[in-house]
């Protein structure tokens, strides 16, 4: 489940991880967690939302809650790329070289991708695939604008046109980002993020296959991740948190903690678009 307001220092714990102590090192740990969120992967995968999609209103919702999800991975990433490389005068080498080529190549990417040949981050390019099916996009571009550093964060979300389910979404997005872990944030990045989206990405084109709207912008929004994440991030991502788990075992159980939490969060956005869509 979204984290709740009472404490929003820290990411809060899911259930207590099972990592053995024998199984803590860079390769064997991941398994582990991979065995404690299946259960979730599944429920996401196989999650109501798809088959929801049964008109285009029902897109316009589902674009305006997913708009915030799109907008705040931006920070999880650059959250990574301020802990794991160097972005400070003077410049000097961080962290593993391998670990700086993903992160740079991925804030490339997603920052300022080339879509049919115009740069543009990837918050900007699902802004235009919002416009092209006629979803409203005030309530993310207000709390944009709205937003002046961290300290502003929460009268931001605060807004009434922010949707109750993309609020707790986002405020748990940046409790991964406020704890000041890197593994935390990264372990939200791989198991909340690139991992899973393939295909959750999958379902929902299955979804829009259905609408006769102009979805061009969106389907290849969709299409551009599938790739990038399946093929290049997920995996290089995966060799990120191994190599800042490393052998500690306590890190291993927080990284569990905050891919169950993450994905806990996705299913309650996804529950919010559901509920949206059924009361609209």
């Amino acid at each position: 489940m979204a984290a709740t307001k009472a404490d929003r220092s820290k990411p809060k714990s899911a259930k207590a991880s099972k990592i053995p102590q024998e199984e803590t090192g860079p390769g064997p740990a991941v398994n582990p967690i991979e065995a404690r969120i299946a259960p979730l992967k599944a429920r996401l995968t196989t999650h109501p939302v798809y088959a929801s999609l049964k008109s285009v209103e029902d897109v316009r919702i589902f674009m305006q809650h997913h708009a915030f999800a799109v907008w705040d991975f931006m920070s999880l990433l650059k959250a990574l790329q301020r802990d794991l490389t160097c972005v400070t005068v003077p410049w000097k080498p961080a962290g593993s070289p391998l670990t700086r080529r993903f992160i740079n190549s991925i804030v490339l990417e997603e920052e300022s991708d080339e879509a049919d040949g115009r740069p543009a981050s990837h918050y900007e390019l699902y802004l235009v695939a919002m416009r092209e099916v006629g979803a409203d996009t005030a309530p993310i571009e207000g709390l944009v604008a709205a937003i002046d550093g961290m300290a502003s964060l929460p009268a931001a979300l605060s807004r009434k046109d922010v949707p109750p389910a993309a609020r707790e979404f986002v405020r748990t997005t940046f409790d991964f980002v406020a704890s000041g872990k890197p593994h935390v944030i990264a372990a939200a990045f791989t198991y909340g993020r690139e991992e899973p989206i393939p295909d959750m990405f999958r379902a929902l084109l299955g979804g829009l296959a259905r609408e006769g709207a102009k979805l061009d912008t969106m389907q290849l929004y969709l299409e551009r991740h599938i790739h990038l994440d399946e093929h290049d991030h997920g995996p290089m991502a995966q060799a990120m948190l191994s190599e800042l788990c490393g052998t500690d075992s306590a890190k291993w159980r927080e990284a569990a903690d905050a891919a169950a939490l993450a994905l806990e969060a996705r299913l309650s956005l996804w529950d919010g678009v559901v509920a949206t869509i059924d009361t609209a």
